[in-house]
């Protein structure tokens, strides 16, 4: 039943001749900067603090980030776009996921580092989850509700494409994904402290997305790194503080943080750093905005559309394989 559904993955290069596919969710955070008259001077300036940021944290862990020239490394940006296939006969991709895939470079050395591949997280199928089942389903309970398989097609899929040999062949490693704190959750800090990944914050309870994730097989640790104004969310299966070198775990903090300035200024480029009790809200008003335009409220729309889109291409015209398929397939294992 496995071989029903294949994957196959491309890469585009993302730098400031960066300019969306036809393909490419325009969701897609990193897409949204990539359109209007600002495109290229956006790219350039989230590319710019992206490596500001790797090398003031390579420097605080005693890797020399300062270099020669005060920039020892330089970071690379691969979209990796997933399409799925049927192996019903029907000669038709549907674009499924998109990650960030990082290579850090050693300007001193020459040497080249594979980094994290995950990072941001795009997907068609979580548009129509949020954007098509769950309005649907609390309109139909009278309030908030979610139904009892929430997730789980999208969850035994993401799990399937990593077992699969396209993933597989391609990277060595798990994914991690990093993303912001939920607005609905309190964190509080344990005691923790990890050298790259800084101060530890737990949660006071399961947010819907913690929960959406775990049905990837996804756990989820919170750390505010050294600089840093708020708490990151890392998904990940495994174990976070030995699977990955500091190199890695840097990537993917200078990356994803610098995101997170840009969509979400109000909680990660706030004026004063998180508290040991920290509760994120969008209605901070002591904060910096960057230079980069970022159209918030355009993405939020635009997730209805392409969950719509996902509807009607994916799901309802492939819904009794689809059915089949979860139906025999193991529920992810964390």
């Amino acid at each position: 039943m496995a071989n029903e559904i294949t994957f196959s993955i491309t890469t585009t290069r993302f730098d400031e001749d960066y300019a969306p596919s036809d393909s490419s969710r325009i969701t897609t955070n990193f897409a949204n900067l990539a359109r209007g008259e600002r495109r290229q001077q956006n790219l350039r300036n989230a590319l710019t603090m992206i490596e500001r940021r790797f090398n003031d944290l390579a420097h605080g862990d005693g890797l020399d980030g300062d270099g020669p020239d005060g920039g020892r490394y330089s970071v690379e940006l691969d979209i990796v776009s997933v399409q799925l296939r049927f192996a019903d006969g029907e000669d038709r991709e549907f674009p499924v996921l998109e990650v960030l895939d990082i290579h850090i470079v050693d300007r001193l050395t020459g040497e080249r580092h594979q980094g994290i591949v995950g990072n941001n997280f795009s997907s068609y199928l979580r548009d129509y989850d949020f954007s098509v089942v769950l309005p649907a389903a609390s309109a139909a309970a009278g309030g908030f509700a979610t139904p009892d398989d929430f997730g789980e097609l999208h969850g035994k899929l993401f799990q399937h494409f990593l077992e699969s040999d396209a993933y597989q062949e391609r990277f060595s490693t798990l994914p991690v994904i990093c993303i912001s704190v939920s607005t609905s959750r309190t964190y509080r800090r344990n005691g923790n402290v990890h050298p790259v990944l800084g101060i530890e914050y737990v949660q006071d309870s399961f947010s819907l997305t913690d929960e959406y994730f775990g049905k990837m097989g996804l756990q989820v640790r919170y750390f505010m790194p050294r600089g840093s104004s708020a708490p990151l969310a890392f998904y990940f299966r495994g174990d976070l503080l030995s699977d990955y070198s500091d190199l890695q775990l840097i990537g993917t903090i200078s990356t994803m943080e610098t995101f997170q300035k840009i969509y979400r200024p109000e909680i990660y480029n706030a004026n004063t750093p998180a508290e040991s009790v920290y509760r994120p809200s969008l209605a901070h008003e002591d904060f910096q905005q960057t230079e980069i335009t970022y159209d918030r409220e355009e993405r939020s729309q635009l997730a209805v559309v392409q969950g719509r889109y996902a509807d009607e291409h994916f799901v309802t015209p492939h819904r009794r394989v689809l059915d089949q398929w979860a139906a025999a397939y193991p529920a992810p294992v964390r």
